[in-house]
This record gives C-alpha cells, sequence and structure tokens, in this order.
C-alpha cells in the first residue's frame, strides 16, 4: 500500500519502515501484552521517489526532523496499531506535503490610510473622554 502525498509524489511501501511497540495510554492491561505504538520512518534522503529539487526542499525544511536523512513520525493515541497505523500514514503524509507546499508571497507593506489613521484617534478620544468622565470630581 503506497502512500500518496499529492498527485506528483507516491512514496512506494517499500521506503517505508515499520516499528512497533508497547504504547502508554489508554487500553488498561491490553496494553502490556499489544505492540501497539507505531514508528514510521521514510529515508528522505535516499528516496527514489523524490526528484533532486524535491530532496533538496525537504532537507531543508525538514533538517529539524531529520535524522540521518531519515524521518520518522510515531502514533500511539488509539488502542489499535491498525488505527496507530493510519494515523502515522496521515502524519508523514501531511509533514511531506507540507514541506513541498511552495513557499507564500511575501506581504507588502503598506501604511495605514489617512481615513483610518482619523478614525483610530477618534476613538482613542472617545475612550480617554469615557474614563475621563468616570473619575472622581474634584474637590474645586
Amino acid at each position: 500500500m503506497d502512500l500518496e502525498v499529492s498527485p506528483a509524489l507516491t512514496i512506494p511501501e517499500s521506503e517505508l519502515g515499520w516499528r512497533f511497540s508497547r504504547s502508554s495510554g489508554p487500553g488498561g492491561q491490553h496494553v502490556n501484552t499489544t505492540d501497539s505504538r507505531v514508528e514510521l520512518s521514510w529515508n528522505v534522503a535516499g528516496s527514489a521517489a523524490l526528484t533532486d529539487s524535491q530532496r533538496l526542499m525537504l532537507v531543508t525544511r525538514l533538517e529539524r526532523r531529520l535524522v540521518a536523512g531519515v524521518i520518522t513520525v510515531t502514533a500511539s493515541e488509539q488502542r489499535s496499531q491498525l488505527r496507530n497505523r493510519e494515523i502515522a500514514l496521515a502524519k508523514l503524509s501531511d509533514l511531506v506535503a507540507e514541506g513541498l507546499a511552495p513557499e507564500a508571497a511575501r506581504r507588502r507593506a503598506t501604511k495605514p490610510t489617512r481615513g483610518s489613521n482619523r478614525r483610530r484617534l477618534a476613538a482613542k478620544e472617545q475612550r480617554a473622554a469615557t474614563k475621563r468622565q468616570r473619575r472622581r470630581p474634584s474637590i474645586e
């Protein structure tokens, strides 16, 4: 079962590495007997599914999550190993899609308009007048 990240990128199942271990959390005594925690690993640096530009983009954007070019996600939220596998696949897919997403356009800084400045100052003056009226009257 290959992991489809986007229509342009599908990670073959042969490149995905699975590890299972005992999970903490909900499940009672069931947790002590089953390996429901899932670790999913994928070698970004050595993947044949990526182009050179995609690989470079992922390595630079996800460098804090990579260990020797391998990205690892874990899932232990559910009691079922199958459900945790699905969650781990979704997490990896989201992470890779986010790493390959084009950068958002930079915001061009603009000055506030004269009208908006005038409205801001009028509102500020109104708040000040309201607070002035709340004060205790002077003794004079």
